[in-house]
Protein backbone atom coordinates (compact mmCIF):
# COMPACT_ATOMS: atom_id res chain seq x y z
CA UNK A 1 0.00 0.00 0.00
CA UNK A 2 1.16 3.52 -0.80
CA UNK A 3 0.00 6.63 1.07
CA UNK A 4 -0.03 10.20 -0.29
CA UNK A 5 -0.89 13.36 1.58
CA UNK A 6 -2.93 16.05 -0.15
CA UNK A 7 -4.25 19.42 1.04
CA UNK A 8 -7.67 20.43 -0.25
CA UNK A 9 -7.28 23.77 -2.02
CA UNK A 10 -9.67 26.51 -3.10
CA UNK A 11 -9.44 25.33 -6.71
CA UNK A 12 -10.80 21.92 -5.66
CA UNK A 13 -14.09 23.33 -4.34
CA UNK A 14 -17.47 23.74 -5.99
CA UNK A 15 -20.22 26.25 -5.22
CA UNK A 16 -21.31 24.16 -2.20
CA UNK A 17 -17.90 24.61 -0.56
CA UNK A 18 -16.83 20.99 -0.86
CA UNK A 19 -14.74 19.08 -3.38
CA UNK A 20 -16.34 18.82 -6.80
CA UNK A 21 -17.10 15.25 -7.89
CA UNK A 22 -14.83 15.40 -10.96
CA UNK A 23 -11.99 16.77 -8.84
CA UNK A 24 -11.93 13.55 -6.81
CA UNK A 25 -10.69 11.78 -9.94
CA UNK A 26 -7.95 14.39 -10.40
CA UNK A 27 -6.80 13.98 -6.78
CA UNK A 28 -6.82 10.20 -7.08
CA UNK A 29 -4.78 10.45 -10.28
CA UNK A 30 -2.26 12.70 -8.53
CA UNK A 31 -1.88 10.06 -5.83
CA UNK A 32 -1.37 7.30 -8.44
CA UNK A 33 1.36 9.34 -10.18
CA UNK A 34 3.03 9.94 -6.80
CA UNK A 35 2.85 6.18 -6.17
CA UNK A 36 4.45 5.02 -9.42
CA UNK A 37 6.92 7.92 -9.49
CA UNK A 38 8.18 6.79 -6.10
CA UNK A 39 9.24 3.57 -7.85
CA UNK A 40 10.89 5.29 -10.82
CA UNK A 41 7.94 4.85 -13.16
CA UNK A 42 6.83 8.47 -13.49
CA UNK A 43 5.92 10.30 -16.66
CA UNK A 44 9.52 10.59 -17.90
CA UNK A 45 10.02 6.83 -17.65
CA UNK A 46 6.61 6.13 -19.21
CA UNK A 47 7.60 8.28 -22.21
CA UNK A 48 11.00 6.60 -22.42
CA UNK A 49 9.56 3.07 -22.29
CA UNK A 50 6.47 3.95 -24.35
CA UNK A 51 4.41 1.87 -21.88
CA UNK A 52 2.11 3.36 -19.27
CA UNK A 53 -1.01 2.84 -17.19
CA UNK A 54 -4.51 3.31 -18.56
CA UNK A 55 -7.82 3.17 -16.71
CA UNK A 56 -10.26 0.68 -18.19
CA UNK A 57 -13.16 1.31 -15.81
CA UNK A 58 -13.81 2.71 -12.36
CA UNK A 59 -16.33 2.91 -9.55
CA UNK A 60 -16.24 5.96 -7.26
CA UNK A 61 -18.12 6.16 -3.96
CA UNK A 62 -18.63 9.37 -1.98
CA UNK A 63 -18.95 8.83 1.79
CA UNK A 64 -18.08 12.13 3.54
CA UNK A 65 -17.48 15.58 2.15
CA UNK A 66 -14.01 17.08 1.88
CA UNK A 67 -13.57 20.74 2.81
CA UNK A 68 -11.13 23.57 2.31
CA UNK A 69 -7.63 23.16 3.77
CA UNK A 70 -8.24 19.65 5.07
CA UNK A 71 -5.11 17.55 4.91
CA UNK A 72 -6.16 14.11 3.76
CA UNK A 73 -4.39 10.86 3.11
CA UNK A 74 -4.93 8.84 -0.03
CA UNK A 75 -4.19 5.15 0.34
CA UNK A 76 -3.55 3.25 -2.89
CA UNK A 77 -3.17 -0.50 -3.17
CA UNK A 78 -3.11 -3.41 -5.58
CA UNK A 79 -6.12 -5.71 -5.12
CA UNK A 80 -5.91 -8.51 -7.68
CA UNK A 81 -5.29 -9.60 -11.22
CA UNK A 82 -8.50 -9.73 -13.25
CA UNK A 83 -6.62 -11.49 -16.05
CA UNK A 84 -3.09 -11.38 -17.48
CA UNK A 85 -3.59 -7.83 -18.81
CA UNK A 86 -5.91 -6.23 -16.24
CA UNK A 87 -5.26 -5.42 -12.60
CA UNK A 88 -7.68 -4.06 -10.02
CA UNK A 89 -6.52 -1.23 -7.77
CA UNK A 90 -8.27 0.43 -4.87
CA UNK A 91 -7.80 3.90 -3.45
CA UNK A 92 -9.45 5.69 -0.59
CA UNK A 93 -9.34 9.21 0.81
CA UNK A 94 -9.15 9.35 4.58
CA UNK A 95 -10.27 12.30 6.71
CA UNK A 96 -7.57 13.76 8.95
CA UNK A 97 -9.21 13.45 12.38
CA UNK A 98 -10.61 9.98 12.67
CA UNK A 99 -9.30 8.27 9.51
CA UNK A 100 -12.88 7.93 8.26
CA UNK A 101 -13.02 7.15 4.53
CA UNK A 102 -14.31 10.18 2.63
CA UNK A 103 -14.42 8.28 -0.64
CA UNK A 104 -13.36 5.05 -2.25
CA UNK A 105 -12.27 4.36 -5.82
CA UNK A 106 -12.04 0.91 -7.34
CA UNK A 107 -10.51 0.76 -10.79
CA UNK A 108 -9.36 -1.72 -13.37
CA UNK A 109 -6.14 -0.71 -15.07
CA UNK A 110 -3.84 -2.06 -17.73
CA UNK A 111 -0.52 -1.10 -19.20
CA UNK A 112 -0.69 0.18 -22.74
CA UNK A 113 2.11 -0.02 -25.27
CA UNK A 114 1.93 3.45 -26.81
CA UNK A 115 3.37 2.25 -30.14
CA UNK A 116 1.01 -0.67 -30.76
CA UNK A 117 -1.89 0.91 -28.78
CA UNK A 118 -2.54 -2.44 -27.11
CA UNK A 119 -2.45 -3.67 -23.53
CA UNK A 120 0.68 -5.54 -22.46
CA UNK A 121 1.40 -7.66 -19.38
CA UNK A 122 3.04 -5.86 -16.45
CA UNK A 123 6.76 -6.49 -16.13
CA UNK A 124 8.57 -6.98 -12.80
CA UNK A 125 9.16 -3.23 -12.31
CA UNK A 126 5.46 -2.47 -12.54
CA UNK A 127 4.44 -5.44 -10.40
CA UNK A 128 6.92 -4.39 -7.70
CA UNK A 129 5.81 -0.75 -7.84
CA UNK A 130 2.16 -1.69 -7.48
CA UNK A 131 2.82 -4.16 -4.67
CA UNK A 132 1.65 -7.14 -6.70
CA UNK A 133 3.20 -10.52 -6.06
CA UNK A 134 6.13 -10.98 -8.40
Amino acid sequence: MYTSEITILESHLDTFGHVNNATYLTLYEQARWDWISEYGLGLEQVHKDQVGPVILDLHLEFKKELRLRQKIKVESRFVEYKNRLVMQLEQQMLLPDDKTPASKLTLNVGLMDMKTRKLVPADERWLKALGADV
